[in-house]
């Protein structure tokens, strides 16, 4: 994806024509631009040739070109255009490469934010886990995303409740960019309360303005993410979950799965563990990721001035992790290391989420 631009083609209005008629899906539709050598040809066959287009029936035939859905095409671009919104066509410069891994690449994508230029293999990970995250999966899943973004790694995701939203947010609070790939349009945000982080992200859909959400739409939009990153982390999920959708188009993409483990007999780490049992990445941290993709080594997070027992005590806080475990790895008195936590939760570098101490 390239600049905001607004590239009012013959072209992209013809593919956003085919996009909105009903009888025609991606497939259909990039037939019919591979047969006629563009949309635009294809909108100006006639019914004869129209004929000779394999995997078209009849009812497809008769629907292309009709007035309508040429006038909601030119409706639509008028309305992007006025709201800001970047309409990006197969075939078209700034449609992202990587989406041509799929079977079934949208023919017309629209984009809200700021557009990052997509190679095939684009230096992004998406991050995907259960709306009903425990809080150590969010704890972890805020350090692996803002590590990450630390590191120029773009943060992927569907900003869902839960994983999807700790990882946006994180990526986006330590200074990196972040796509939220939607099941509705980029001007109907799901779930509400994400309006405000929806602002600061870029936007990525496959539907109109005004399309809302839809428990089908899900799906599909989980192979976008799948496409437009290097890689997919999967931090929580039950066997049969989006995200275990997801790391199936990553597959099928050619894309690296990662697996975060969890606690044993829990059925949000179903879905992770029977990743790794089938050769997913093992990861607990941003670094796994970066290794294995020889992406290079997270910067470290700089710290300030403290006093040797909070630092001590910050530097244990890598990875969530309890007080007595705490308590062996510094060596601090009780009474200290108590204190020493609550300095630090007041200063805002520390947390305790459900038994368990991380760094903020």
């Amino acid at each position: 994806m390239t600049s905001p631009a607004q590239p009012t083609t013959t072209e992209l209005l013809a593919l956003l024509t085919l996009r909105l008629t009903p009888q025609l899906g991606p497939r259909r539709i990039e037939s019919l631009r591979r047969h006629f050598g563009s949309a635009a040809a294809a909108l100006a066959a006639n019914l004869g040739q129209l004929r000779e287009v394999p995997g078209l029936d009849s009812k497809s035939v008769a629907a292309i070109g009709t007035p309508s859905a040429a006038e909601q095409a030119q409706a639509e671009l008028e309305k992007c255009q006025q709201r800001g919104v970047t309409l990006l066509g197969r075939g078209l410069p700034g449609y992202p490469a990587a989406l041509e891994s799929l079977g079934d690449p949208p023919p017309v994508l629209w984009v809200l934010g700021e557009c990052p230029e997509l190679p095939v293999v684009p230096r992004s990970i998406g991050m995907v886990g259960t709306r009903a995250a425990s809080p150590h999966a969010l704890s972890l899943a805020r350090t692996i995303a803002a590590d990450l973004a630390r590191a120029g790694v773009m943060v992927v995701s569907g900003l869902a409740r839960g994983i999807d939203t700790a990882a946006h947010t994180a990526a986006v609070d330590a200074g990196g960019l972040s796509i939220g790939i939607l099941g509705s349009a980029v001007d109907q945000i799901y779930p509400s309360e994400n309006a405000p982080l929806a602002r600061r992200l870029t936007l990525v859909s496959e539907y109109p303005l005004g399309t809302g959400p839809a428990q089908h739409h899900f799906p599909t939009r989980n192979r976008l993410i799948a496409a437009l990153s290097a890689g997919v982390v999967i931090i929580e999920g039950e066997r049969k979950s989006g995200s275990m959708i997801t790391a199936t188009h990553a597959l099928d993409c050619g894309r690296t799965v990662f697996a975060v483990p969890g606690r044993a007999g829990d059925p949000r780490a179903a879905g992770p563990h029977k990743l790794l049992r089938e050769g997913a990445v093992l990861t607990e941290s941003a670094q796994d990721i970066l290794d294995e993709l020889n992406w290079g080594t997270a910067p470290a997070q700089p710290l300030p001035e403290l006093p040797p027992e909070q630092e001590k005590v910050l530097r244990a806080l890598a990875f969530p992790t309890t007080l007595d475990d705490l308590h062996a790895a510094t060596a601090l008195a009780l009474p200290e290391l108590q204190t020493a936590l609550v300095m630090l939760q007041l200063m805002g570098l520390a947390e305790e989420v459900g038994g368990r101490w991380a760094r903020r």
